[in-house]
C-alpha cells in the first residue's frame, strides 16, 4: 500500500511543481499578452504528423510483408 502511495506522489509531483498561475488579462486585450507567448503550432505539428503517418505506413507495410511470407 505504502508503495502505491509512493508511485501516485511521485506521478503527481511534477505537475503539481512546475504549474504556473494564469497571467492576468491585459487592459485593453490589444497588447497580445496570450498564454504561450502566441507561439506558433504549425510548423512543428505538420512534421510531427509526417513522421507518424510515414511510421505507421512503414508498420502496415513490414506487417504486410510478414505476413506474406508465414
Amino acid at each position: 500500500m505504502k508503495k502505491i502511495i509512493v508511485i501516485i506522489v511521485l506521478a503527481l509531483a511534477p505537475v503539481l511543481i512546475y504549474a504556473q498561475p494564469v497571467p492576468p488579462p491585459s487592459q485593453n486585450g490589444q497588447n497580445g499578452n496570450q498564454p504561450g507567448g502566441g507561439a506558433p503550432l504549425d510548423g512543428g505539428l505538420s512534421i510531427l504528423l509526417l513522421m507518424g503517418a510515414a511510421y505507421g505506413t512503414k508498420k502496415v507495410y513490414n506487417f504486410k510483408r510478414k505476413s506474406k511470407t508465414i
